[in-house]
This record gives structure tokens, sequence and C-alpha cells, in this order.
């Protein structure tokens, strides 16, 4: 097998071995286990308030620190059951696989991954991010300047993850091949840690895990590589199981403009932003919390989803020309009932139009 697709099989075998040997067992030891992969959404989206006694367990961290201080927890009009503390794309498959999650937060990529091993969800709510979300952290004593440099190199690579595909882009764009370089296959909470024992030489990391590790290693050669690579998307999804369930999708239907409300919210209370969740949750400090802020952008809700649609296309297009998932048609994975419902309910400078 030639050297390239050696590394493909491994990231494959690896990604199945952090969700589908693990969800496996997790779904068995549920009654009501199965999957769905190719569901639709069953008639209108629901109008109303849920009915009594509905629950949700929504992975969504900000959405639950937002709740409070930006005073939308009155208008929460189901029950959430827990808040898991999750967010890397394989581990939300897992919990749709176990019925422990019923909506999530992650970037476009996961819910690709999880059409490729046959786990039915699909997109409920959309924010764009026309900005780089990521850098490239090197590893202590590094060479590297730029993604130029990368050939040879190795480079931590989680195909599951936003992460990953932003490694396949800024490959591309540097007229790199995947080839000319070695992707390790970690999930991207390991990234850290093997940039420290330098068992990469570099690895995409995002706020606020990028501003901790520079503090603690750029001292001994640590650094940023920058580049305009972007992860467009940021999404809301759900078990095609949930929004199967006219209850449940009603409470998503209450859910999606609380979410967007509290995004809005924190970008135009950044003090109070920074206070809980950079310094209180996240243990970053004041002065780097607000440095953090200074370097994002205005949060952006689409009124179409055809934009982020064709974005998806073209991202897994990008996976199945690497031999990482197989060909697919990304459509299927937005339930455009809820398409805009996020975007109408925020001021009209954060709606994204175009």
């Amino acid at each position: 097998m030639p050297r390239n697709d050696v590394r493909h099989a491994v990231g494959r075998r690896s990604f199945l071995a952090l969700t589908g040997g693990a969800i496996l067992g997790l779904a068995a030891c549920s009654p009501q286990a199965r999957t769905v992969a190719n569901a639709e959404p069953a008639g209108k989206l629901p109008s109303g308030a849920p009915p009594p006694g509905t629950e949700l367990s929504i992975a969504v961290r900000t959405t639950h620190l937002q709740l409070g201080p930006a005073g939308l927890r009155k208008d929460l009009a189901f029950t959430v059951s827990q808040w898991p503390n999750l967010s890397a794309g394989p581990d939300i498959i897992q919990g749709f696989r176990a019925h422990s999650i019923d909506l999530a937060a992650n970037a476009g990529i996961p819910p690709i991954q999880a059409e490729a091993i046959g786990v039915g969800a699909k997109i409920v709510a959309v924010q764009v991010r026309n900005h780089p979300s990521y850098v490239f952290a090197t590893a202590p004593g590094s060479d590297i300047r730029a993604v130029e440099d990368f050939r040879g190199k190795k480079i931590g690579f989680s195909q599951g993850q936003a992460q990953g595909v932003v490694v396949l882009r800024a490959l591309k764009k540097a007229g790199l091949k995947n080839s000319d370089v070695e992707l390790v296959a970690l999930p991207s909470t390991q990234f850290l840690t093997a940039l420290q024992s330098k068992q990469v030489d570099v690895a995409p990391l995002g706020e606020p895990t990028l501003t901790k590790y520079l503090s603690q290693y750029a001292k001994d050669g640590a650094r940023g590589v920058t580049t305009d690579v972007v992860d467009l998307l940021s999404v809301l999804w759900a078990p095609d199981e949930v929004l199967n369930d006219k209850a449940k999708a009603a409470a998503i239907r209450n859910f999606v403009p609380l979410w967007s409300r509290g995004l809005v919210w924190a970008w135009e209370n950044t003090d109070e932003w920074i206070d809980t969740y950079y310094v209180k949750d996240q243990g970053v400090t004041e002065a780097d919390g607000k440095r953090i802020v200074a370097s994002l952008h205005e949060p952006r809700f689409p009124v179409s989803w055809d934009k982020a649609i064709a974005w998806e296309q073209e991202t897994a297009d990008l996976m199945a020309e690497g031999g990482f998932v197989p060909k697919q048609d990304v459509s299927r994975l937005f339930d455009r009932r809820f398409e805009g419902l996020a975007a109408k309910v925020v001021p009209a400078r954060y709606r994204e139009t175009s």
C-alpha cells in the first residue's frame, strides 16, 4: 500500500476506534439503540411551545453559561435534563448513538463524519465565521515558520473534527499533498500533550487553548503560525430520532433563538462574558480573556443556508478526495425546517444576507 494510503487507513481506523467501537458499546446498553442514516424529519416544524414534560440533554456549554446573565433562562420552555460538558465531535457522536445527547454545538465537520459511519443526524442552526478560528501551534524548539515548512513534519490530525479539515485546507492552499506530511491521528483533546511531548511538530489550536499553550511554551521556542484558512460553520445539530419526535423538535425550535441571542449578548457584554467564561470557566487571566475577545469577530447568522451548504459540500468533497469519508450529498445533513430561525431573532447587523 502506498505511504499516503497507509496514513488514510490509519486515520479511518483511529476515528472508528474513537467513535464506532465506543458508541456501539454505549448504544448496546439501550434497548432502543438504532441507527437512522437517511431518515427525513417528519412533517412541518411544530409551532407553539413544547408540551409539558419535554426534556432535552444539550451539549452547548456557552449557551448554558449565557442564559442566566443574558436574562434568557425565563424563555426556556422545556426542561434541560443535563448539560454535558462535551464539545469534541467524536464525543458528541458517541452521545448521539448512546441516546444521551439530544442537541449539540460543533463545527461543520462532525455531521459529515457521522453520516460516513451511519449515524443519522441533521443541522438545525448555523453561525458563519468568515475569519480564521485556528492557529497552527508548533512544538517547543520547532523550526516551522510557515505552512510551507510543514513538508516532512508530523501534524496533529483529527479527521472527525474541524481541526482536521483546517489541516487539509491549509496543505492544499500551500500546494502540499497529504503525502508530503505525516498526519498523526489524534483527537484534538490530545493535541496539547502531543505538542508538549513533541509527538507532533505542529497542530491547530483554537482559543483559549492556544493562549494557555503559548504562555507556557513560547519561552521554549513554541510559536503560532497563522493562516487565512476559514472554518466557516458553527452549527447546532441533533439526531434524526430526536428531530422526528414532535415534542423534542418543538423544544429545539424554542432553543435555537436562545442560542443565537446568547451569542449576541456575549458579544455586546464582553466584560461580563470574559469573567463568566474565560476567567471562571476556562481558567485564563482577565488580560488574556480581553486579548482573545479583541481578536474575535461579531457573530453572524445566515438567513439562507445556501452558502453554508455549498461550503459543507466542498469540505465533504475534500475529505472524500483524501480517502477519509465516502462521497456524500451534504444537503441531506441540513434540516431546512429551521432555516433562518437563528437569524430572525437577532438585530439586523448580525444577519448574514449574502
